[in-house]
This record gives C-alpha cells, sequence and structure tokens, in this order.
C-alpha cells in the first residue's frame, strides 16, 4: 500500500483509508464481528488511516474500533470528529463548537479510544453561533497539550477554511466527494490547494449507489437511512439509475467491479487526496483497496466525466434542511 500526504504538515496516510461510520448503523444492520474481522484485514493489506466520530452510534464506534485494534495501535492513523450533536433518539442538526466542548470531547474520544492521542481531530460540522478561530483555538491547544497530533474540519466553505487555517495549520478537510457529488471541485479544491491542505473524500462510492448493488429503493432495508437521502428516493432514485451506464460499462471490460472504478477515479484527481470507503464486510473492503492499483486511461477518465459532470445527479446530496446548515 502507498502512502499519501495530508497537509503539509507532515501527517502521512495509505492511499485510502477505511470509514467506519456503518458499521455500527446508519446503513443495514451491524455486525460487531464482521466489523472487526474487516479492520483487521485492512490493516493486513496496509491501510492505515480508519475514519470515526463521537456522534456514530453515541461513541459505540470509537469503542468498536478501539476493541479491534488492542495491541495494533503503532503505525495507525485514527481520525475521529466533535461537534456533531445527537439527540437522545438519534436526531440530527445540533452543532456544537464552542471551547469548552471541544477539549471535553476530546478527552471523551480518548478514552473510548483506548488510546492517549488522537492522530487528526475534525470539527464535525462547523458551529454558526460561535468564530471559527475559537474552536480552532481550542484544538491549538489540545495539539500544544499532545492529545492531537494533527487538526482538519468536516464539511466547511472557503472563508471558513482560511480563517481557520490562519489559526492553525490544517491538514485535511473532509467532505463528501464522488463522481455524482463534484460539489468540492469548484470553491473548496483550489483552496485546499492554494494552502496545502489534503481532501478526505467520504461516501466516494456515492453511499453504495455507485457500487451498483442498489436496482430499486426495496433493495435497502426499511431502516436504512439512506432512504431519508433525495437521491435514494422515489423518482430521483430512477432517474440516478441511467448515470450507471457508463460506469457499468467500462467497469466490464476493464474486468473491474463499478466501486473500483469509480474509486479509481476518485484517485486520479490529485495525490492530495485521500478517499475513506466505508465498509463492514472484508470482501468489499478487498475490493477497495485493490483500486488503489488501478490507473485509468485518459480516454476512460474522459468518458467518466462526460456521463458524471457536476450536477448530474437527480437530487441534491443532503435533504434541504441539512445541507442549509452545511454553510457551503
Amino acid at each position: 500500500m502507498q502512502r499519501r500526504n495530508l497537509g503539509s504538515a507532515g501527517l502521512v496516510v495509505s492511499t485510502i483509508g477505511l470509514g467506519c461510520s456503518g458499521m455500527t448503523g446508519d446503513y443495514g444492520i451491524p455486525d460487531d464481528v464482521e466489523s472487526t474481522a474487516t479492520i483487521h484485514r485492512a490493516i493486513e493489506l496496509g491501510v492505515t488511516f480508519l475514519d470515526t466520530s463521537d456522534a456514530y452510534a453515541d461513541g459505540r464506534n470509537e469503542q468498536l474500533i478501539a476493541g479491534a485494534i488492542k495491541g495494533q495501535r503503532d503505525g495507525l492513523v485514527l481520525a475521529t470528529k466533535f461537534g456533531n450533536i445527537r439527540g437522545p433518539n438519534g436526531e440530527r442538526g445540533r452543532v456544537n463548537g464552542k471551547p469548552e466542548h471541544v477539549l471535553k470531547a476530546c478527552d471523551a474520544s480518548l478514552a473510548r479510544l483506548g488510546t492517549d492521542v488522537i492522530d487528526l481531530l475534525y470539527q464535525h460540522r462547523v458551529d454558526p453561533d460561535v468564530p471559527i478561530a475559537e474552536t480552532v483555538g481550542a484544538m491549538a491547544r489540545l495539539v500544544e497539550a499532545g492529545k492531537v497530533r494533527f487538526i482538519g474540519l468536516c464539511e466547511a466553505g472557503p472563508d471558513t477554511i482560511r480563517r481557520a487555517h490562519a489559526t492553525h495549520p490544517l491538514s485535511a478537510v473532509q467532505m463528501e466527494y464522488s463522481l455524482w457529488s463534484r460539489d468540492a471541485e469548484d470553491r473548496i479544491l483550489p483552496v485546499l490547494r492554494e494552502l496545502g491542505i489534503g481532501l478526505v473524500p467520504y461516501s466516494p462510492l456515492g453511499r453504495g449507489f455507485l457500487t451498483g448493488m442498489f436496482r430499486k429503493r426495496d433493495d435497502l432495508i426499511a431502516s436504512d437511512r439512506r432512504h431519508a437521502h433525495p437521491r435514494f428516493q422515489e423518482g430521483n432514485f430512477e432517474r440516478n439509475l441511467d448515470l450507471l451506464d457508463t460506469l457499468d460499462q467500462m467497469a466490464h471490460r476493464l474486468g473491474r467491479t463499478p466501486a473500483q472504478v469509480a474509486l479509481a477515479w476518485v484517485l486520479s484527481r490529485g495525490a492530495d487526496i485521500v478517499p475513506i470507503p466505508g465498509t463492514k464486510r472484508r470482501s468489499w473492503l478487498e475490493q477497495n483497496v485493490a483500486a488503489t492499483a488501478i490507473r485509468l486511461a485518459k480516454s476512460d477518465l474522459d468518458a467518466l466525466d462526460t456521463a458524471f459532470p457536476p450536477g448530474a445527479a437527480s437530487g441534491p446530496r443532503y435533504p434541504e434542511g441539512q445541507l442549509r446548515k452545511l454553510g457551503i
């Protein structure tokens, strides 16, 4: 497994990471045994970059990772997030970027992860009621205290990124980015490259849609969170299926899976980009890792750009209420 640099402060990670959020809910039925085996297999394959958050299953995701990596912590890059507050029944939408919360959340994540340092700490969502310099200032104090090595933001606009980076250098910005979510290209990526900040795409497979595994809405169980996302809802879902034709045909011709071609496209966008496809199954993990060896020809990249131009997907990437709160 090759390595890539995130930012200019010395953070080095595997070319591809492992998104762990789906291991404890949201997508399908949790399976702790298989999820743990998937993390072990990722380490065997050279994946060093594991991504979680204190918001995933109210911290249980961090605890799952802690159990899985016990005795194997050395050489891993643990990334977690704070600030995305869930209600007692999992309600979304609340954000807390107050400095005192930053410090408290970090200590709680350290305890759940069973480690004395977080390699990369993100603010999960920007708090519009707290100046970003105050939040990032608190994160910087955690770096000074040795509790955090590097910091980043998740889903932030260009002005926010600039102000945050001026307070303390950011190593990464995490944002949804894939063939059908290319919002980052216009306003975010140019700023990141100007400032020397890496991009960490989450949902690089379009929340699983680009794998081609879902051909009708009933393929998702009733409790699957994707039913709440506009692109998976009636009408949009069916129109989005048409986008998959070029991807399917190319994958067949290359002897690869649609997911591998979609990941290879993301990886081709720059050496400062490290996707974190999420899975809780070893079989999908192994396919994802194999995508790092694929080098798409220019003609293939051009064909994908034509088939998936910015804005091609039917429906926004989040429900409108959530999208407005991103502030991008």
